[in-house]
């Protein structure tokens, strides 16, 4: 089961795209086709993300000559958590999986998977995108 979900993934790669570009090269936009070629996303699949990225303030978009998406804030003020939280969810257990309504509690396996995806959630909320544009050890090279 992976860690996150692969929109949640896409999501990642085109704000780290857009955050690299705007620091490194100061572009003020990127077009969708410009994004899907440096990030290995489909076109269509990385449009539906970035319009959910949009909803959730991380993008903007222009249309027209000129048009296409940038990043909302500053990349210190993203965190990895609210890029794919604005896609999709960390999953959590809340109830027992086996749906059994006599548990009242989780058992203490699910307690400890749960507690480890409270400690991927926190660690996603303390790092910032900017920490991995700016990190000295390229992290999943992506545009070149």
């Amino acid at each position: 089961m992976p860690l996150i979900s692969q929109t949640a993934e896409y999501a990642l790669r085109a704000v780290v795209h857009l955050a690299r570009t705007t620091l490194h090269e100061g572009a003020p936009s990127q077009t969708l086709s410009q994004i899907a070629g440096a990030t290995q996303v489909p076109p269509d699949y990385l449009s539906k993300v970035l319009q959910q990225l949009t909803r959730a303030e991380i993008t903007s978009s222009q249309r027209g000559i000129g048009g296409g998406f940038k990043l909302s804030r500053a990349p210190e003020t993203i965190s990895i958590y609210d890029v794919v939280n604005s896609v999709d969810s960390i999953p959590r257990i809340r109830s027992c999986p086996l749906g059994i309504e006599a548990h009242q509690h989780l058992c203490p396996l699910h307690k400890k998977l749960d507690a480890a995806m409270a400690h991927v959630e926190q660690a996603f909320q303390e790092t910032m995108v900017a920490d991995l544009v700016s990190s000295k050890t390229t992290l999943c090279q992506i545009d070149s």
